[in-house]
């Protein structure tokens, strides 16, 4: 039985939220509702014939063509770029499943976002609706759950990300608990399940973009959900979930669902394809059966911006010798960031960075808890060759690791960044 047969057994013996009407899906709920065994054995068998299940590379494997493709679909954040204490939008992480919805101005007048399942009263909010609530604005940095992926050995065969899949934002939209309580969520509520307008196939399994969270996680006020519509004071742009989407402070980004569309209340957990048989820990190699943990929170990372210029191909960085200025950000999803430490020999020895700014000190934005720390120290360059790294360390008490965190999906890898560089002679 692999993951697929898993996930059709599963969903067969849990609630259920089936997607919104559409092209796909009428086709799709027309097998499913005739109970016609054939045809829907052919209609899982045609999809498996074009989606692959995962896999890890072989030792001697490079990257793939189709890990190209992703790759050039999905782009990372210059580490240059952490210099900006706010991302800006096309310098941000982007992460897409399947294809970005098309959605003009005159679609997102007319956009409408549901609330429904265990809820007393059902809402149907279009933009301006949704504009009507009180607003909020929180800076959150966001990072991709497969941040460091590509860095991994064996490889998981995925989008191969290095360490540059982070940004971060300022998001204005309504609190998601706000429009729970004019809901008035059902007392045997436990979970609510988002549903974006992004459709596709993943490992043979047709779906809408689909992630659950705990209802207590859902109606938190710190950190606080939101369904946001602007991105640093502006509409949403089309890659970023024009024209609503949701904001999980803390979480990684898969709990971020783009162009949302739904939201249902549920009485029993979730078991969509995105949230029991993607986004899982899964330490063995072997064991496709293995169930996992669930991945959810921001591991601690620390970052720094490659001092210097750059070799063009390799992005070997080169210095002159005496004083230069070390910086990046740093950031967890656990707690905040309270130490960052520097090596200049490849972890053989650390001295502790000053950290610019403290938690929640930003600007006093809501939810600034949540976003990424600057830190900085001035590092005494000598010729030769020289490894560059910085760990985090959050108030919890979890430290960025010196060897690789493994698992089959490649997520939560926070292994420290090396930056090799090059100091050049001494002039005369």
């Amino acid at each position: 039985m692999d993951a697929r047969d898993v996930q059709a057994k599963r969903d067969g013996q849990a609630e259920r939220i089936v997607p919104h009407d559409g092209p796909l899906g009428d086709a799709h709920a027309s097998v499913e509702h005739a109970g016609d065994a054939h045809a829907a054995d052919a209609h899982i068998s045609a999809l498996r014939a074009v989606s692959a299940p995962s896999r890890v590379a072989e030792p001697a494997e490079g990257i793939t063509a189709e890990e190209l493709a992703l790759a050039t679909r999905n782009h990372g954040l210059p580490l240059e770029a952490l210099r900006y204490e706010v991302t800006p939008p096309g310098l941000h992480y982007v992460l897409t499943h399947y294809d970005i919805p098309t959605v003009d101005a005159a679609g997102a007048d007319d956009w409408t976002l549901t609330v429904r399942g265990r809820v007393r009263t059902q809402l149907s909010l279009d933009m301006t609706t949704l504009r009507s609530f009180p607003a909020v604005t929180h800076r959150v940095t966001m990072e991709c759950a497969g941040n460091g992926r590509a860095r991994l050995t064996p490889r998981p065969v995925s989008q191969p990300w290095l360490v540059e899949a982070v940004g971060t934002a300022d998001w204005t939209g309504v609190p998601l608990r706000t429009l729970l309580a004019e809901a008035e969520v059902e007392p045997d509520a436990v979970e609510a399940v988002f549903t974006g307008a992004d459709h596709g196939v993943e490992r043979g399994v047709e779906q809408d973009y689909q992630r659950s969270l705990p209802l207590s996680d859902a109606t938190a006020d710190d950190p606080e959900v939101l369904v946001a519509y602007e991105m640093n004071g502006a509409p949403l742009p089309p890659q970023h979930g024009h024209p609503v989407r949701l904001v999980v402070p803390g979480w990684y980004g898969m709990a971020h669902v783009k162009w949302l569309r739904d939201i249902a209340l549920t009485s029993t957990p979730f078991t969509g394809f995105q949230q029991t048989v993607a986004y899982r820990y899964r330490r063995s190699a072997d064991n496709a059966d293995d169930p996992g943990e669930p991945v959810t929170r921001i591991a601690p990372r620390a970052l720094m911006i490659p001092p210097g210029f750059p070799d063009f191909m390799s992005r070997t960085r080169v210095v002159r010798p005496g004083p230069v200025q070390l910086e990046g950000r740093a950031w967890s999803g656990h707690a905040p960031v309270t130490k960052v430490q520097v090596s200049t020999d490849d972890g053989d020895t650390w001295t502790e960075a000053a950290l610019e700014d403290g938690p929640g000190g930003h600007d006093g934005l809501e939810g600034s808890a949540w976003v990424w720390r600057s830190w900085r120290t001035t590092w005494e360059a000598t010729p030769g060759t020289h490894v560059l790294t910085a760990r985090a360390t959050d108030a919890a008490g979890h430290t960025q690791p010196l060897d690789q965190p493994w698992n089959r999906g490649g997520f939560g890898n926070n292994l420290v960044q090396r930056i090799p560089v090059i100091c050049l002679p001494r002039g005369d």
